[in-house]
């Protein structure tokens, strides 16, 4: 049975539906960038709250900025914008949720206009974004907003017809402030280190090369709390349509699968007000710091840790990484030795017990998370998630080999060919960049680790590493992944 409003109260329990009429909620919250994550994560949360009848003036209305967000926005329109939670793991109490959260859809490609006024209407309290590590545009190697870039450049010209996420930001709280309306809260949901904190230099930044009066005003009243998000989320695949309407008769376009595991730490800093999330099981916090460290160094940087090494051994999926003992003894090895080490004490956390979650997360087979997932773009990925803990470990003069072959690893998967001598395109929109690095083997080290906005300047700075990460990858091209992991374990401690 098709999923729509019409439709709703046919389907039955262990299904579980929304308890609020459309007629009796109100859009609070302006989303950014509507994916499987934020449909998982943020969706839910608010979707608890209305399911408690509470937060009914804080519905979502999703916004997409790129063309390809039309698939979403059409798919959803089709179905009244409701959709299916279908977790997957390997226990009995899963859920499957049809969701009601998200109660609308603007295009930017329907007219820039219709979308700054609705980012400027006084019930939008809250803008939030995935808009993935690299839709920030700054630039890893010094920190800094890149006014460079075409699409801000673009924006500087013409602030009336944005392209950016932050020229339709400022065109809105321009907006606002001309009709004397408060700012409102900009929350990264995005896998960032300090998302909050780097949404705000963005912004400013963008803003001061604009209108000075304008970034001043923001400066003083706008708020951007930083947040720590967590929930596995693969792609939805067709396997997983078929599986929905099988086990339960629903037919979903485009169902959201996720783990069951659930968490956001968030910083209490909303300056127009904020649904009762705490009431639903997040976590507020005056410093989410010590939690985002741990998540992105353990978990997101475990990932990488294990993607490049299991796409090159053949592995497609997380799962399998997880049923190959040597690539578990090599993720805890990294967790314990390399990453464990660097965190701070975090409030109300076991690291061991959290450790161990994580590798029972990353075994889940049900949810069949895909490598190439994970894989996608790796160069704004490793700043974030492996540099920081890479440059820890030459500061402390530390073991690098466990570290410089995760490096290693993506060099040799850019060549675009696994261990079976199976093809297979890049995920990263700076593909072919990337992959004329590798180009050739003659002094891959140089080319590699010398780009700064990647790597920074102490990785290729250090003889250790370097040593280090040639002789893992002539490891990996000479013996294999099997064996590159296996002399590894053996030699170090």
């Amino acid at each position: 049975m098709k999923l729509n409003r019409q439709t709703l109260s046919r389907f039955e329990a262990p299904i579980a539906k929304p308890t609020y009429e459309p007629c009796q909620i109100r859009q609070g919250i302006v989303h950014i960038g509507v994916g499987g994550f934020h449909r998982a994560h943020q969706a839910i949360y608010t979707e608890a709250l209305l399911n408690h009848g509470e937060a009914l003036d804080w519905s979502i209305c999703g916004v997409g900025l790129r063309a390809e967000d039309k698939a979403m926005r059409d798919t959803l329109a089709e179905q009244d914008y409701l959709y299916t939670l279908f977790e997957l793991g390997d226990t009995p109490d899963l859920e499957v949720r049809i969701v009601g959260a998200i109660s609308g859809m603007i295009l930017a490609e329907d007219g820039a206009q219709a979308l700054i006024d609705k980012l400027a209407h006084h019930d939008i309290r809250i803008v939030s974004l995935t808009i993935t590590e690299g839709g920030y545009c700054i630039d890893d190697s010094t920190g800094e907003f890149n006014a460079d870039l075409p699409i801000i450049q673009h924006d500087l010209e013409h602030p009336d017809e944005p392209h950016s996420v932050f020229g339709f930001l400022l065109a809105a709280l321009s907006k606002r402030r001309c009709e004397g309306l408060p700012p409102f809260t900009v929350m990264s949901c995005d896998n960032l280190p300090h998302n909050g904190a780097v949404t705000r230099k963005a912004l400013l930044s963008f803003a001061r090369l604009m209108d000075k009066e304008l970034a001043d005003w923001i400066d003083q009243n706008a708020t951007f709390p930083n947040a720590m998000v967590d929930r596995i989320t693969p792609m939805t695949s067709a396997a997983h349509k078929h599986q929905l309407k099988d086990r339960y008769g629903i037919e979903d376009a485009w169902p959201v699968v996720c783990e069951p595991f659930l968490q956001w730490v968030l910083e209490d800093k909303f300056v127009t007000g904020r649904p009762a999330w705490e009431k639903v099981g997040v976590q507020f916090t005056d410093d989410v710091t010590p939690y985002e460290e741990m998540k992105i160094k353990l978990l997101n940087g475990s990932h990488l840790a294990l993607t490049y090494l299991g796409y090159l051994k053949g592995y497609r999926f997380v799962h399998e990484t997880m049923s190959d003992p040597l690539f578990v003894s090599y993720i805890r090895a990294y967790m314990d030795k390399d990453v464990t080490p660097q965190l701070a004490p975090v409030p109300g956390i076991d690291l061991q017990a959290y450790k161990d979650t994580l590798i029972q997360r990353f075994s889940n087979k049900a949810i069949a998370d895909q490598l190439e997932r994970v894989c996608s773009d790796g160069s704004s990925k490793f700043p974030k998630f492996t540099v920081p803990t890479i440059n820890q470990l030459i500061a402390d003069g530390r073991n690098l080999d466990r570290a410089s072959l995760v490096v290693a690893a993506w060099a040799l998967y850019l060549k675009g060919v696994d261990e079976r001598g199976e093809h297979y395109h890049i995920p990263d929109p700076r593909a072919a960049f990337c992959q004329s690095l590798v180009s050739e083997d003659h002094r891959i080290a140089e080319r590699v680790l010398g780009v700064e906005e990647i790597f920074g300047t102490a990785i290729p700075r250090s003889a250790a590493f370097v040593a280090s990460f040639e002789k893992n990858l002539r490891n990996l091209q000479t013996l294999g992944v099997e064996k590159t992991l296996a002399a590894l374990l053996e030699n170090t401690h």
